[in-house]
């Protein structure tokens, strides 16, 4: 029963118990629930698919998983890979990006109940620890670049290149909106300063929270307005937009064709109709074609509205207020004083933003079933995102599950804890949850606060769940400058330079992989798999490239009579019986190196007739290793050298058994230790010189 419902293990709850884990739910969730509406922002969603994410997930994941304090919520790098994934495929914000962030979550946890229940959890060590941190680095850089719009109150593109989008958004820098600004200059400094406040800190962000919606109502720092474009006055603006709408809609149609077309291929595929395939994949390359060459005349009008700034003359006469580009409004035309950007143009509707941004109207109550829109399509684009997702997020879940283990003495089932994080996205991709994992601030705050079993977690949810039956209508007026704040804060500590620098000093090929990782992660955003999947391969080929000269040694007696490195130690070696060191396993991709070193140590004394290959290093033997092996006895013998070998292990000699290579050497041949090789074979030399 513990295996399908581990948190019976929680049972019996004592009064202490259920007290310690009350307050550090409450306690946990004071801080989770501004965060969490920042990581929404974060991944493309509205704010409340934060606190979605917060409540669902969270009590699955405490109820499925195996440790008792670890936090499953929105975070940071899985929020970023998450609005990585789809973006190229969405509009953020719209509905048909919500609907693939559902299936994405679905999808991510399938993926990871598979995993668990066929305990692959080890797939995650193929992943090493430097690549993590290379990409951690990156990833927290791009995270903290992406909420430059959101900080300065500045439009930002969207493309297939992060860094460019960037680049580009430093030309609005003039067009930066001073209140914004000075919002996020005032939220960063009261959340620093109550940081300090001992008695405040755990807090300081939901303090800091109500502060400035305070802020924000009082100084009126929100101003909204929609309109069309035949308001503009200025006829090329005007065009620019038709133009962008005109662009939304074609493209809409060419994906949905796309789609249809899709459909008609796989059912193609399957009756096996050679020349509808042909035919239909011909037409499916066209519309990709037709639609990137839309997409880029879309970002370019998309650019051209961004750079827009307009004045509203005054509502007169019950008609709709004509808009001006600024400092252009005719004389005799009263305008509000405003300066206004369009923020988006949906349905051929313009929304416009003349103040701050603020999060604005929040769904109240829980979150009801809703099925993640399925196809093969899609799921077939978000596959292989997914599984990195996935991964990454298993990671950060099972290293910090481990940290707290450390501290509670807690045992962790790995393969439980997937199962557990599996549970936590697929409950939650029924209802309007985002891919979730471990959070290590959560878990923290939870570890501190003194809970002692997952029952924290389930009075977390409740809070969460208390704050969307009754607290989203006060949200209205929290500036989204204060989520990029509390964003920006959150992932200061992901950047940790001192590590990378550590890294190379304990290893240059780790530095490698963890540097590789970093520069193709930034390079290759918003598509992070890439970057991960870069330093991944080159962490396994160089560790092959490492282990293929594994360190050979020629060995020879020291002044306190140990064998050691001749050469290292400038001794002079024997010339009756050449001592081998070979300290790695013996596998194919290192077995022509260890022929070739043993050949060249055989020619340097031809007048050797012995050879003792010092086993102690080999670990394992694969088929190359066990062939080249019987290849050197055969060729030694041919040659008058008799090979030995000393100090192998069972798993070595198992081997040599079962292919009859251990008879083909020869019981005789065969030592425990190099000595006691090199005493018998310079015995049995002296014997037979005496002869």
């Amino acid at each position: 029963m513990r295996r399908l419902f581990p948190f019976i293990a929680w049972f019996p709850l004592t009064a202490a118990i259920v007290r310690a884990d009350l307050i550090a739910g409450i306690t946990g969730a004071l801080v989770l629930v501004p965060k969490a509406m920042a990581y929404a922002q974060l991944s493309g969603l509205p704010v409340h698919f934060g606190l979605y994410t917060a409540f669902v997930p969270a009590l699955l994941g405490a109820l499925w998983g195996s440790s008792r304090q670890l936090a499953t919520g929105p975070v940071a790098v899985v929020s970023l890979m998450t609005a990585a994934a789809l973006t190229p495929l969405a509009v953020p914000m719209s509905e048909e990006y919500i609907g693939l962030a559902l299936l994405l979550t679905l999808v991510v946890g399938c993926i990871q109940l598979a995993l668990g229940v066929l305990k692959l959890g080890v797939i995650v060590n193929f992943v090493s620890h430097p690549v993590i941190l290379g990409f951690m680095n990156a990833a927290a850089i791009i995270i903290a670049l992406s909420q430059l719009d959101m900080l300065l109150g500045i439009p930002k593109g969207r493309s297939e290149s992060f860094l460019k989008d960037i680049w580009e958004m430093l030309g609005y820098l003039p067009q930066t909106h001073l209140p914004t600004l000075a919002m996020s200059g005032f939220a960063l400094v009261l959340m620093l300063v109550l940081r300090r406040i001992r008695a405040l800190a755990a807090p300081s962000v939901l303090i800091a929270v109500v502060i400035t919606i305070l802020v924000s109502h009082g100084i009126g720092f929100e101003h909204r307005a929609t309109s069309t474009p035949d308001r503009i006055a200025d006829a090329a603006s005007r065009k620019v937009v038709e133009e962008f709408i005109e662009f939304d809609r074609k493209l809409a149609g060419l994906r949905a064709d796309a789609a249809s077309k899709a459909g008609r291929l796989r059912a193609a595929e399957k009756a096996g109709d050679q020349h509808a395939v042909a035919d239909l994949r011909y037409e499916l390359e066209l519309l990709r074609l037709r639609q990137q060459a839309l997409e880029a005349r879309h970002r370019v009008e998309g650019g051209q509205i961004n750079r827009m700034q307009l004045e509203r003359a005054l509502d007169g006469g019950g008609e709709a207020p004509s808009l001006y580009l600024k400092g252009a409004a005719p004389a005799g035309i009263e305008t509000d004083g405003r300066v206004w950007h369009v923020k988006s143009v949906e349905n051929g509707e313009m929304r416009l933003m003349g103040g701050g941004d603020v999060v604005g109207t929040i769904p109240q109550g829980l979150p009801g079933l809703r099925m993640p829109s399925m196809s093969l399509e899609a799921i077939g684009s978000l596959v292989s995102l997914a599984l990195i997702i996935a991964l990454v997020a298993f990671m950060e879940s099972i290293s910090m599950a481990k940290a707290m283990a450390t501290k509670s003495k807690q045992r962790i089932e790995p393969n439980q804890e997937l199962i557990g994080q599996a549970v936590a996205n697929i409950g939650g991709a029924f209802f309007q949850s985002y891919p979730a994992c471990g959070s290590f601030t959560g878990s923290a705050i939870n570890l501190q606060a003194g809970a002692r079993t997952g029952l924290a977690m389930v009075f977390n949810g409740v809070f969460v769940a208390f704050t969307l039956l009754f607290l989203t209508s006060y949200l209205y007026h929290l500036p989204k400058a204060v989520l990029a704040v509390i964003i920006l804060l959150a992932v200061t500590g992901l950047v940790t330079p001192g590590a990378l620098r550590h890294t190379w000093k304990a290893s240059r090929a780790d530095g490698i992989a963890a540097s590789a990782t970093f520069a193709a992660t930034l390079l290759a955003a918003p598509h992070l798999d890439k970057g991960i999947l870069l330093g991944a391969g080159l962490a396994i080929i160089l560790y092959l490239y490492r282990t293929m000269r594994p360190r050979v040694a020629l060995l020879a007696r020291h002044a306190d009579g140990t064998l050691r490195d001749a050469h290292l130690h400038g001794l002079a070696e024997s010339e009756r019986v050449i001592v081998f060191r070979f300290d790695g396993d013996l596998y194919f991709a290192n077995v022509p190196y260890f022929e070739d070193a043993i050949l060249a140590a055989v020619a340097a004394r031809p007048g050797a007739p012995y050879l003792v290959i010092v086993g102690d290093g080999i670990n394992e033997i694969d088929a190359s290793g066990e062939e080249v092996i019987r290849h050197l006895v055969e060729r030694l013998r041919e040659s008058g050298v008799q090979l030995a070998f000393s100090g192998l292990k069972q798993q070595v000699i198992r081997v040599m058994r079962q292919t009859g290579l251990y008879e083909l050497i020869g019981e005789a041949n065969m030592y425990r230790s190099e000595d006691a090789a090199l005493e018998a074979l310079l015995a049995k030399d002296a014997a037979e010189k005496a002869r």
